[in-house]
């Protein structure tokens, strides 16, 4: 008697045998390599890290193993932009807590890293950087004074702060002031009433910190009619004392830097000072004639009209240029000193 075929029993026999092999072959291994990631800093009060002077560091050709079925899912997730393998570097996990430099083991820390352990089942074989030297600069806590600048970032004059200073993290050396960010509607509303703003430093590149309180300003009407000008090649006047004149003669080394500089001013305030014979001034008085031929240093004088300085529109932007200068006898008795050639 001949048997009927039943198809039906093959087809589902080679249905499940198929089934099996896909299963079977994704839960082989396979490895993608992502071509390029980056570590950057998690946030830390009181440590700035950076990577030689940069807020992150660029890492290449992570190789990552795991069931293809893993795999295939990452690098579909990274080619469509629906996942994002960058990584996050804690410094007090990594016992990176005093100033200095420090050496991290890329590969140590991607195959323990949170992002790694997220993906589930995946591990990293190699990448192509094997350290990466971590900068770390311990901060202190400092009461710093409060700058306003506006959206260009020239200083706005204001007429009151409150509080005056502001308590940041900054490094122990540092000099730096807290600036507070006024957008033309701060400005507006500090004329009016007050501003409420949250002061900031930039403590390098891409480094900044925004204080953990506000500050209240307050503005005059005519405060923000202030424009930053540049004064290119002033005239440099000279006081001497009585008895310097007639004995010695002036050599200014660094007379380039001090004719240059920027003011901030109405444009009325600014025509009076050009129109000035001697906008800027060196004062060098007789205590002077102690060191002949070898370098002194002083402030130099910038001589705004008293008319608008009361009225407060002219300002200097930037710390007072210092002049560095030799006295010359004009006589030439007097033999200098070694090593001022």
């Amino acid at each position: 008697m001949i048997r009927k075929i039943k198809f039906g029993k093959i087809a589902i026999v080679l249905f499940l045998t198929v089934l099996i092999w896909v299963w079977t072959d994704l839960d082989l291994d396979e490895e993608l390599t992502v071509p390029r990631t980056t570590i950057s800093v998690a946030y830390s009060p009181e440590l700035l890290v950076s990577f030689e002077g940069k807020s992150e560091a660029s890492i290449n050709n992570i190789e990552l193993k795991g069931p293809a079925k893993k795999i295939a899912e990452v690098k579909r997730g990274l080619d469509d932009g629906t996942l994002t393998l960058d990584f996050t570097l804690n410094p007090e996990w990594e016992g990176m807590t005093t100033t200095g430099s420090h050496t991290l083991n890329v590969l140590d820390f991607l195959k323990r890293s949170d992002e790694i352990k997220a993906l589930g089942g995946l591990t990293v074989e190699d990448c192509k950087q094997e350290i990466i030297d971590v900068n770390v600069v311990k901060l202190e806590k400092k009461s710093l004074e409060i700058e306003c600048v506006n959206e260009n970032g020239v200083p706005v004059k204001v007429a009151s702060i409150e509080p005056q200073k502001v308590e940041m993290y900054v490094p122990a050396d540092s000099r730096l002031k807290a600036q507070a960010l006024l957008t033309s509607r701060d400005i507006t509303q500090a004329k009016l009433s007050v501003a409420v703003v949250y002061p900031y430093v930039e403590l390098a590149p891409g480094q900044t910190r925004t204080a953990s309180r506000s500050v209240n300003i307050k503005m005059s009407p005519e405060a923000d009619s202030l424009t930053e000008y540049r004064i290119e090649e002033a005239t440099l006047g000279f006081t001497l004392g009585k008895n310097l004149l007639g004995i010695y003669n002036v050599e200014v080394i660094n007379y380039n830097d001090l004719v240059s500089f920027s003011i901030f001013a109405t444009s009325a305030a600014k025509e009076a000072y050009e129109s000035q014979d001697f906008p800027i001034t060196l004062i060098i008085r007789d205590d002077a004639a102690d060191k002949p031929y070898l370098e002194q240093r002083r402030d130099v004088v910038y001589n705004f009209p008293e008319e608008f300085v009361r009225k407060n529109e002219i300002e200097h932007r930037d710390e007072p240029g210092e002049a560095k200068f030799k006295l010359i006898p004009l006589s030439p008795a007097e033999t200098p000193p070694a090593g001022t050639n």
